[in-house]
Formats: C-alpha cells, sequence, structure tokens
C-alpha cells in the first residue's frame, strides 16, 4: 500500500478554524504540488480530505474528485486516521490532505514506531509504502518534499 499524506497549504489565520481560506502563496504551493503529483500518482489513487476548507482548496488543485473523510478532522488522532483509511490491509495508495500535528505523527508511528512526530511543512508531501517482507511488515518514506524545492 502507499500513502502519500499531503499537509494543507498555507491559509489566513482566523476563525472558525473549519472556514480558514487558502492565501495566494498557499494557492501557488497546492499548484506546484498537485502538478508534480498528478505526473506520479496512479489513476485509481483514492483521496481522501479532511473537511476543512483549507484542506479541500489544496485537493481542488489536483483534482475536484475527492471523497471528504469526517476522520481528518483537526486535531484527529493518528490511529483513528490510520484505522478510517484502512492502513495497512488496502493494496492500492490512498492520498490523504490534511493538518498537523495529526500527519507527522503518522509518519512517525509508521517509520519509526514513535508516538512524538514529524514536522511536516505547509503544502509538503510525505509519501510512504508499506512491503512484506518475510512476513513482516516495513514501512519505507519514498518522497518528502516540500513545495519551495519544487
Amino acid at each position: 500500500m502507499e500513502l502519500i499524506l499531503w499537509r494543507h497549504a498555507e491559509a489566513h489565520d482566523g476563525s472558525p478554524d473549519m472556514a480558514r481560506e487558502l492565501t495566494s502563496k498557499g494557492q501557488k504551493q497546492a499548484d506546484k504540488m498537485a502538478t508534480f503529483l498528478r505526473a506520479r500518482i496512479p489513476e485509481d489513487t483514492r483521496i481522501l480530505v479532511s473537511p476543512a476548507k483549507r484542506t479541500q482548496q489544496t485537493a481542488h488543485a489536483l483534482t475536484k474528485h475527492f471523497l471528504i473523510e469526517e476522520a481528518l478532522t483537526p486535531g484527529a488522532a493518528a490511529q483513528d486516521i490510520l484505522d478510517a483509511i484502512g492502513w495497512p490491509d488496502l493494496d492500492s495508495t490512498v492520498l490523504i490532505v490534511g493538518h498537523q500535528p495529526a500527519l507527522g505523527q503518522i509518519a512517525a508511528l509508521l517509520l519509526a514506531n514513535s508516538n512524538s512526530g514529524f514536522s511536516v511543512k505547509k503544502g509538503s508531501v510525505w509519501w510512504l509504502s508499506r512491503h512484506t517482507s518475510e512476513g513482516d511488515y516495513q514501512t519505507n518514506l519514498r518522497l518528502a518534499i516540500a513545495p519551495d524545492s519544487l
């Protein structure tokens, strides 16, 4: 299974939190990352997005075909997100557009079996792969890239 973690791009501060929109810089970040991803992700990639406006705007840069997943709401627990997407039991690619600290916690849990977390910059993608080797699972980091590196 391939799991792509995409943190929403830069958004305006303010309240209510769920209604925050991308800044012009954030829209550029989302567009750059979408162009990068479009050339690399499989056509049948399942795209799940937080109900927050800024995550939906980020995902729209890539496609209009995504599902809103309530488990990705800001403040969600890493394990709850993994359960909602079916990790590691699916044999497909899943791209989730979500928030910190949950995305960094998912990466730390899967890569280092740690309950702490990594810092995932706004607009960045972390691409993880899970493989079975001799009856044991192994998760590898395929890619971690920020939009300003593209």
